[in-house]
């Protein structure tokens, strides 16, 4: 089984394709989503993330999402549902981090 994994663009433009095609991979036993290739995104990536949230609980199953990118991160943020995500952030990049 071929992991499900979304695309570098998550928004209203895709938003059916990419909910239908998480929700099948969901359904099929996949527990853990990387966010990691993920660049755009817009507030349909949110309400995306807590339809698949639903459709695991429904099954009884825990769902991870990893490497959350800042910016939908933010998004999370400010729709006050980061906590019910418990996603795991992008690590910063080591040309990002301070040297002190």
């Amino acid at each position: 089984m071929s992991m499900f994994l979304p695309a570098s663009n998550l928004n209203f433009a895709n938003a059916n394709e990419v909910l239908e095609a998480g929700l099948r991979a969901i359904e099929a036993g996949q527990t853990t989503i990387d966010l990691g290739s993920l660049l755009s995104v817009d507030s349909s990536a949110v309400a995306i993330l807590l339809a698949w949230r639903r459709a695991a609980e429904k099954k009884g199953a825990a769902l991870e999402l990893t490497q959350m990118p800042s910016n939908l991160q933010s998004l999370t943020e400010l729709y006050g549902v980061s906590a019910l995500l418990h996603a795991t952030p992008r690590a910063a990049p080591a040309s990002a981090i301070a040297h002190h």
